[in-house]
């Protein structure tokens, strides 16, 4: 059996007012293409263990999407932040949780890296363009994604999976990790200083976070890699 790894959805109300669950289609492509089965997890109203809706899943999947609450770390909300729906907030905060509490393998990108570091007690840059030194464009809502570089550290665990080389990424964020949290480091940054990507400070744990879109480069072999080496991981975790 393949590989499983469960990936998180978003909510939105449609204009009939019923509720709809879903995910861009290049996460699950991007899985399906490295070599696992993605199992897509709706945000639930019902108070379901985070444990029962990993149990079927190997590696977990923090997808993107709209801002948290800055009530997490105590901050007042910035007028430009829009929040995501707090069942999915809950959700994911919760699968997080639960899922490094089993050493399970998780890859966070945008607002899932950002889910990552709070779930750990980190805090977030809640507007990029207000941040002293934040000089590029990092892109942000309803805007056309920027590109620029990121410095990698050698000897990361993202190096192995990515290389130690400047890699170029795509950017559609206006916030991003201050603090990644306990027991993690900061394994990438933009050319203005800004945190790109942060991982598990145990060389063992696959607890890896992307600031970037790395679903829709997943055609570019140092982009794909990222999730090669979450389905690698998660085969690991399951035998």
């Amino acid at each position: 059996m393949r590989p499983r790894v469960a990936v998180t959805a978003g909510l939105e109300r449609r204009a009939d007012g019923r509720e709809r669950a879903g995910v861009n289609a290049a996460y699950a492509d991007a899985v399906a293409r490295a070599g696992g089965v993605p199992l897509l997890l709706a945000p639930l109203a019902g108070d379901v263990p985070p444990e029962d809706l990993l149990a079927a899943a190997d590696a977990l999947l923090l997808t993107g999407g709209d801002d948290l609450d800055p009530a997490l770390w105590g901050e007042p909300r910035h007028r430009k932040a829009t929040l995501i729906d707090p069942r999915r907030q809950r959700a994911d905060l919760a699968l997080a949780a639960a899922a490094d509490a089993r050493g399970m393998p998780v890859l966070g990108i945008c607002l899932g890296a950002q889910e990552m570091a709070v779930a750990r007690g980190g805090r977030i840059i809640q507007h990029l363009p207000d941040e002293p030194g934040a000089r590029l464009d990092h892109g942000g809502a309803g805007r056309p994604r920027a590109m620029h570089a990121v410095a990698v550290e050698p000897g990361s665990r993202l190096a192995r999976i990515v290389g130690a080389e400047p890699l170029q990424v795509n950017s559609t964020h206006h916030q991003a990790a201050r603090e990644p949290g306990r027991g993690m480091r900061v394994v990438a940054r933009s050319p203005d200083g800004v945190v790109e990507a942060f991982e598990d400070t145990d060389p063992r744990r696959f607890f890896l976070a992307v600031q970037w879109h790395p679903e829709d480069l997943a055609d570019q072999p140092r982009h794909r890699a990222l999730f090669e080496a979450l389905v690698r991981a998660a085969g690991e975790f399951r035998g």
